[in-house]
């Protein structure tokens, strides 16, 4: 087998496109096929369907069987799902047949809070085959978890954690504009979030992550969503939105310990939003506030899934996360 990790990309919407791509110009590894179950893709040359320029040489396949009859690989970068009941069968048939995987399903980035059973499924199966699977990526996976936890190694005392993230969406791709509502009336944005499956996936795993490691105990979650309303017409590549209509979103977490509030995690993502950034702040000793700006979610997301692969290789097997992992950095 060759010095470079063979990988197989599951799911090729456009992250996953992005993954791929990455992947390609990645010295390390090696692209050795691609799994989708839209008909428009399957058959097609991978290389044209992630928009490579060029031929690899090898279609599309609906299943992953057909890809390891071909080929031999070693891990499977997997980009299909957020939620545990839509992406759990799929991991598990990618462990079955022997891949480790990185994985961008928020809520596999640390699902013992939300999902202790299926945890402790996945992660099972992924022992018993002596495999390992990560769920990562920007947030949750980075920006509101490992990176305030890394920031903590500078502090004698924490007493309280905040988190700011704010996105102009009008610059992400058009299932994210959708994805926070944008171009909806606030009664069906309103109707759509008490339904579930609309918005930012991510922030309880988040916080689950943050209070294990540092050893609290979380006594309450609340968590709040609110439209951020368009007063002006706003026009992306993929949608219109009218005076009135919704652009985006702001959602709220807080997590307490015992009866204060420990942890504040705000996102906003909204089309023209300003003051795009990053913002952590946490009061101890010292007071700490960092600021980024810059971080792009789809670039950042795609880079932090190719990036770990090496890190998962070398890791112990079962259901990990990225405190678990040595320093996951650029993989050139």
């Amino acid at each position: 087998m060759s010095d470079r990790i063979r990988v197989i990309q599951y799911g090729l919407g456009p992250i996953g496109c992005a993954v791929a791509r990455d992947v390609t110009t990645r010295k390390g590894l090696e692209l050795v096929g691609g799994v989708d179950i839209d008909p428009t893709k399957t058959g097609r040359d991978v290389g044209e369907v992630i928009g490579l320029g060029h031929n690899l040489g090898f279609a599309v396949d609906k299943e992953l069987a057909t890809v390891l009859a071909r080929t031999e690989a070693e891990v499977a970068l997997h980009t299909t799902n957020s939620y545990f009941d839509q992406f759990k069968d799929q991991v598990t048939e990618i462990l079955e047949a022997g891949l480790d995987i990185v994985s961008t399903a928020e809520e596999l980035c640390f699902p013992w809070l939300a999902h202790p059973t299926e945890a402790a499924e996945v992660d099972a199966l992924a022992k018993r085959l002596d495999r390992t699977i990560l769920g990562t990526g920007v947030n949750p996976g980075f920006l509101m978890d490992t990176l305030p936890l890394s920031l903590t190694a500078i502090c004698q005392q924490v007493e309280r954690i905040d988190v700011l993230r704010i996105i102009n969406a009008s610059t992400r791709r058009g299932p994210f504009q959708a994805k926070i509502g944008s171009g909806m009336d606030v009664d069906a944005f309103k109707a759509k979030m008490a339904a579930g499956r609309m918005g930012h996936v991510g922030l309880p795993e988040s916080m689950g992550m943050v209070f294990d490691t540092l050893g609290r105990k979380l006594s309450r979650y609340e968590a709040a969503v609110e439209p951020v309303v368009a007063d002006r017409l706003v026009k992306t590549d993929h949608c219109e939105v009218q005076p009135g209509q919704v652009r985006g979103l702001k959602q709220v977490a807080r997590a307490y310990a015992g009866e204060d509030e420990f942890m504040t995690l705000t996102f906003i993502a909204a089309l023209d939003e300003k003051d795009e950034g990053d913002t952590i702040k946490i009061a101890g000793k010292p007071d700490l506030e960092v600021k980024l700006a810059g971080t792009n979610g789809d670039i950042a997301t795609v880079a932090i899934a190719v990036n770990a692969v090496r890190r998962v290789k070398q890791a112990a097997s079962g259901l990990v996360t990225m405190r678990d992992l040595p320093i996951v950095t650029v993989l050139q």
